[in-house]
C-alpha cells in the first residue's frame, strides 16, 4: 500500500512539472510616418507550450516593414518572450 501511495504523489508531482506552460511573447511596435514616429506593445500568449518553441514563435514574429515605393514609412516589430 505504501508503495502505491507513494508511486500516486510521484506521478502527480511529475504533472505538475512539467515542461509545458503557459508563455507570454511582448512585442514592441515602432512606427515612423515622416517625422512621426509611433510606439506600442503587444502580448500574445502561448499556452500548452515548452520554452523553446515558444521562444522560436516569439522571435518569428519580429519583423521590419519598408514600403518599396520609397515612401518614408516604416514599421519594426520587436518580440522577446518573458
Amino acid at each position: 500500500m505504501k508503495k502505491i501511495t507513494f508511486l500516486a504523489v510521484a506521478a502527480l508531482a511529475i504533472s505538475f512539472a512539467s515542461c509545458k506552460k503557459e508563455r507570454v511573447c511582448e512585442c514592441t511596435v515602432t512606427s515612423t510616418n515622416g517625422s512621426v514616429t509611433t510606439t506600442s506593445t503587444e502580448t500574445i500568449t502561448y499556452t500548452k507550450i515548452a520554452k523553446s518553441d515558444a521562444k522560436f514563435a516569439c522571435q518569428k514574429r519580429s519583423n521590419t516593414y519598408t514600403p518599396s515605393s520609397g515612401a518614408a514609412n516604416t514599421s519594426t516589430r520587436d518580440c522577446k518572450l518573458k
